[in-house]
Order: C-alpha cells, then structure tokens, then sequence
C-alpha cells in the first residue's frame, strides 16, 4: 500500500500540507519573490492576448501600446502578491478593469486578477478579495450595459446577461478554490503547530527524567563518598591500610560520577548520536546508561 495514502482517506500531503510548505509557514522568513510564477505568467498573458486578438478581430479593438502596457502592468504586479497582497489584488482589478473598459480582446488577462485573489485570499485578506473581484465584476457590467456606447469599439452592442452570469460564476468559482485551499493552510499550520508542540512536550519530559536519574546517580555517589569519608577519618590513625581503601573508593567514585555527568551532558549536546555503550562500574553495577535503558 503506498505509504503516502492512509486507508480510506485522502493522500498523506492533504491532510499535513505538501513536503514543501515548511517555508510557507515559517512566520521569521520573508516571502520569497516569485520571480518564475511572474515572469511565466506575464509572457503566457502577452503571447495569449495576441492568439485572443486574432480570434475576435472585428469585435473588439486591436491591440495598441498601450493595451500591451496594461498586459505587461497586469502581469508584473503579481511580483508582489506574497508582500502586498491587498494592494495587487486591487492593482490588477484596475488594470483588468482599465483593459476591458477600452475595448480590448478578453483573453488571459483575467488569468492575472484571478492569481491576484487567490493570493490575497490564501493570505487571510478575504474581504479585499471580494471587495477587488466585485469592483472588477460591477465595473464590467457598467461599461457591457451602459458606458459601451461611449467607448471602443464603435458600434459595439451590449452584452448579454447569459455572459454576465458567465463571468460572475468565473468570479464566484475563483474565490471559492483559494476559499478552500485558504482552509486548508490553516489546518496545515494548526496541525504543524501542534505536532511542533507535542515533539517539545516529549523533549522536555525526556529531559525531567534524564535530570530525575541524573540525580539518582549523583545521590548514590555523594552517599556513598560520605560514608567511605566518615570511615577514613575513622581508621586514619588506627587502621591506616583500611583508611587508604576509603580514600581510594572516594576517589573512584567521585571520578565515575563526574564522568558519567560529562557523557549524560555530551549526549544532551549532541541529540543525534546514540549513549556510549554502558561500563561496569567499580563495584561491578551497571553504569547511569544501563540502568536507564533496563528502567525502559
């Protein structure tokens, strides 16, 4: 069974987000300029609007300068749509607004205001987005029903309202895609945050316990360097030999509780490496590490 899919259900990327959505949701990191996405865009619309132009030559007004200027504003403002989306949302929607109201061929043009109001949507600036593609759908019912007459092309007849309701379901069906996938992103964010969580929860119980043992370990050394010290002082003068098998306890000890300290500290600095293998201790005990992994 592919491993992607859970039974039943959607592919593993719809319901965590595509393998590339971390810099998506990394709130310190400045959006990336999308050079390509713009760069694509702004030539499918040029090229486009030619073919479009060929094909309702007679209908519309033929493509001058200033219609390929406005293509050409249309297309490269969506440079700015992950930085300012509010402000190419309505860029665009004016340009769009600016091109059609001068008679000019529809065509991919309006390719440029639709990625304008997804972005701007998928950003959280829904009202914006509406308020843009609404201004756009009202504008062209204005100049289709009423200005035509006093614009390009001459003898142009106003348009049907079976087309209108064309584009408002073109307007309609936009919004609600970047709609959908606005929801989406959020539950990818909320399930990320949660899953970030939850790996800190388990890193910071791992660290109580590892203190918890640690403590173990350093009680068990200190208690028995006090008593091996309260014996030395004891036997110094009567039993010298005895006194010098307690100072040498109380020194292996010290020295195996300082460098059981050092391997749990060089094991929390490098999280990646697995625990030096567990040592016999001097009293023939399993070390902090072996102890640790028999309590697991």
């Amino acid at each position: 069974m592919d491993e992607q899919r859970v039974r039943g259900g959607p592919p593993q990327w719809w319901r965590h987000g595509p393998p590339w959505w971390d810099r998506w949701v990394d709130g310190e990191r400045a959006p990336r300029w999308p050079w390509r996405s713009t760069v694509f865009v702004t030539v499918f619309v040029l090229v486009g609007s030619n073919f479009a132009a060929h094909g309702q030559e007679g209908q519309r007004a033929a493509l001058d300068p200033f219609a390929r200027v406005l293509l050409l504003v249309a297309g490269v403002l969506l440079l700015w749509r992950k930085r300012y989306p509010v402000a190419v949302v309505f860029g665009t929607a004016g340009a769009v607004m600016l091109y059609l109201g001068a008679g000019y061929p529809y065509g991919p043009v309006l390719f440029t205001v639709a990625l304008a109001c997804f972005s701007a949507i998928v950003a959280g600036h829904r009202l914006a987005a509406w308020a843009a593609m609404g201004t756009l759908w009202a504008g062209h019912v204005l100049v289709a029903h009423w200005l035509y007459q006093w614009l390009p092309p001459s003898g142009d007849s106003s348009v049907s309202w079976g087309e209108e309701i064309v584009v408002a379901t073109w307007v309609v069906a936009i919004t609600a895609v970047a709609e959908l996938f606005r929801v989406r992103r959020e539950q990818w964010v909320r399930e990320r945050a949660e899953r970030a969580a939850a790996a800190r929860r388990r890193a910071d119980e791992e660290r109580l316990r590892i203190a918890q043992e640690l403590h173990d370990v350093l009680a068990h050394s200190i208690s028995v360097i006090n008593v091996q010290a309260g014996v030395g002082l004891a036997l110094l003068d009567t039993d010298p030999e005895q006194a010098r098998t307690a100072l040498t306890t109380i020194k292996a000890k010290s020295k195996e509780a300082l460098g059981e300290v050092r391997q749990v500290l060089d094991t929390l600095r490098t999280p990646g490496d697995a625990p030096a293998p567990p040592r016999p201790d001097s009293t023939g005990c399993p070390s902090w590490w072996s102890r640790r992994r028999a309590r697991a």
